[in-house]
């Protein structure tokens, strides 16, 4: 275990990245599927309500800057044509479902039952961005989602108490980050595309 003020770098690290995917968003060479950034920051902004109603200290942090920045990068995506995502059928399901899983908390009001719907919302609304990153890599910015995939790291390293409310959100921010990292920097949808030709 590391000292929790690692955080705070972590949150710095994803301040950059979200700041290098926030300008090339508006200068429209990013495009962002405003489905998952929307539902990025509402799902998690739910999340870090529970987790600071279950007692999570820093940790709670990662939860915030992962929903406080998509939303950033959702209102960015606004601001230029070329950033513009043509949303299909399958974004507004997952989208839908997504809010079904937050309708699920709102229902619920159990912390941790509340950090595993948000959990769920957030990689409901992730599908879409991860389809989209398999078949048209070039659309995102890996270096945004290896921040993610740091700063989770991190989080999870200062954990002195490994219950469901404090390891949850980070964990699964780790995986869906590194999905999401491998298919953008490694363009593995395209290569595997060439090979089945």
């Amino acid at each position: 275990m590391i000292n929790e003020n690692f955080v705070i770098l972590g949150f710095v690290l994803q301040a950059l990245g979200s700041l290098k995917y926030l300008i090339e968003t508006i200068q429209g060479r990013i495009k962002p599927n405003k489905v998952s950034f929307f539902l990025w920051a509402l799902a998690p902004m739910i999340a870090f309500a529970a987790e600071i109603k279950q007692g999570v200290g820093i940790q709670s942090l990662l939860t915030f800057s992962v929903g406080f920045f998509p939303l950033l990068i959702f209102f960015a995506s606004f601001l230029n044509k070329k950033a513009e995502w043509k949303l299909r059928p399958f974004d507004f399901i997952c989208g839908g479902l997504s809010l079904v899983g937050l309708l699920l908390w709102y229902i619920t009001q159990v912390g941790n039952i509340a950090i595993m719907f948000a959990i769920l919302a957030d990689g409901l609304a992730a599908l879409p961005t991860i389809v989209k990153t398999y078949h048209y890599p070039e659309t995102e910015n890996g270096w945004l989602y290896l921040t993610g995939v740091i700063y989770a790291l991190l989080t999870l390293l200062t954990i002195k108490t490994w219950v469901f409310a404090y390891y949850g959100f980070p964990l699964y921010i780790l995986i869906v980050d590194l999905i999401i990292f491998l298919l953008a920097q490694f363009k593995i949808g395209k290569r595997v595309s060439i090979k089945s030709v």
